[in-house]
């Protein structure tokens, strides 16, 4: 019996000294998550999302990002890091390139170029005749490690997100493996950057953001729209800004969307004005209240995968106004379309963007 008791408490030891002091990738920072809205006000709880129409993509998997070309053909990225292109109905499809890394958002230049932000590779622009030349993947001397959304301005200059400087998705497993360690380490090193074609110069816009993702133009190209994913939020910031930590107050930025009851993930404008935005997963009460202890998150990564606290599924994209009106909200709350990023609407359809569903979902007007 005291034999059998030893070993127990060894293991118990053991156990204890690898939850805690096992090294991990992470060096959390404090943050206070605000209390979560709940589906209320202009989120309550609805179905609009529910009972989508699909069109098939064969093998593939994963539509995250979706836009309608200026030859009337649907291009889509997708997890195997096939750039996808097929008509407005799914037919058609065929894989239009393949960088050998991973696309993530992508926009068109006034040439025609399908201008890409590959989370491996940097800032690429893809010729219609499927020609592939990186942009830049550096900012000065330092790396862009995480390129994840783009924008095209009527300048022609070229805004994305380098989603995070701490965690690269080529050094971490891939984009889903880094987001989760740049959301739970809180350490804010998201950008927004500028790329002027002409000079073929890369700027830092602003820095400070927790795990910088979707990025969108106002409608007179002075504003960029982006969203933070790790702090909840929708942040509007000026294009003249140079350099600004929007940790830190400034005319040049501003939170338009707070407190929101997911993680806000693609940003996509619409028409009439509006933007639309995904929301990737709803909120867990055990991450925000992990943000005011850091030491548990390290513990989380030391767990087995199956025992992190992966938010539920949940289908929820919503649209807003240019000063942060929410102007429409569609939900499954039966999450059947997994993790939603966006909507990319045309004339007669809304197609709805994810990172991991096995087809693409769409609605009828």
């Amino acid at each position: 019996m005291k034999k059998t008791l030893a070993v127990l408490g060894l293991g118990v030891l053991g156990l204890g000294a690898y939850l805690s002091l096992w090294p991990v990738p992470i060096t959390p920072v404090y943050w206070n998550a605000p209390p979560a809205p709940g589906y209320q006000g202009p989120h309550a709880v609805n179905n609009r999302l529910a009972n989508l129409r699909m069109i098939s993509l064969g093998a593939e998997e994963g539509p995250e990002h979706i836009v309608l070309g200026r030859d009337g053909k649907l291009y889509a990225t997708v997890l195997s890091g096939n750039i996808l292109r097929m008509n407005p109905d799914g037919s058609a499809r065929e894989v239009f390139a393949n960088t050998g890394g991973r696309v993530l958002g992508f926009d068109f230049d006034g040439a025609g170029n399908l201008i890409a932000a590959d989370s491996i590779k940097g800032l690429l622009s893809i010729s219609p005749d499927k020609q592939i030349t990186v942009l830049t993947d550096t900012v000065g001397t330092d790396p862009i490690r995480y390129a994840d959304a783009v924008v095209v301005a009527p300048s022609g200059k070229i805004y994305l997100s380098d989603a995070s400087t701490r965690f690269a998705p080529a050094a971490w497993g891939g984009t889903f493996e880094s987001s989760v360690l740049d959301i739970l380490e809180q350490s804010s090193t998201g950008r927004i950057l500028e790329y002027d074609p002409l000079t073929r110069a890369t700027r830092l816009v602003a820095k400070g953001l927790s795990f910088a993702n979707g990025v969108a133009l106002s409608q007179d190209g002075q504003t960029l729209f982006v969203a933070e994913t790790g702090k909840y939020r929708v942040w509007k910031v000026s294009v003249k800004a140079s350099n600004l930590d929007i940790r830190g107050a400034s005319p040049l930025a501003s939170v338009l969307l707070d407190n929101l009851p997911g993680y806000p993930d693609n940003l996509m404008r619409g028409m009439d004005g509006k933007i639309w935005l995904g929301l990737a997963k709803p909120r867990n009460p055990v991450i925000d209240k992990m943000g005011s202890r850091p030491f548990l998150r390290k513990v989380t990564l030391r767990l087995p995968r199956a025992l992190w606290p992966i938010p539920k599924a949940y289908g929820h994209v919503l649209a807003f106004t240019e000063d942060g009106k929410i102007v429409a909200d569609l939900q499954d709350p039966s999450g059947t379309y997994p993790e939603t990023t966006a909507v990319t609407e045309t004339a007669d359809r809304l197609y709805i963007q994810s990172l991991h569903a096995k087809g693409l979902g769409w609605l009828p007007k």
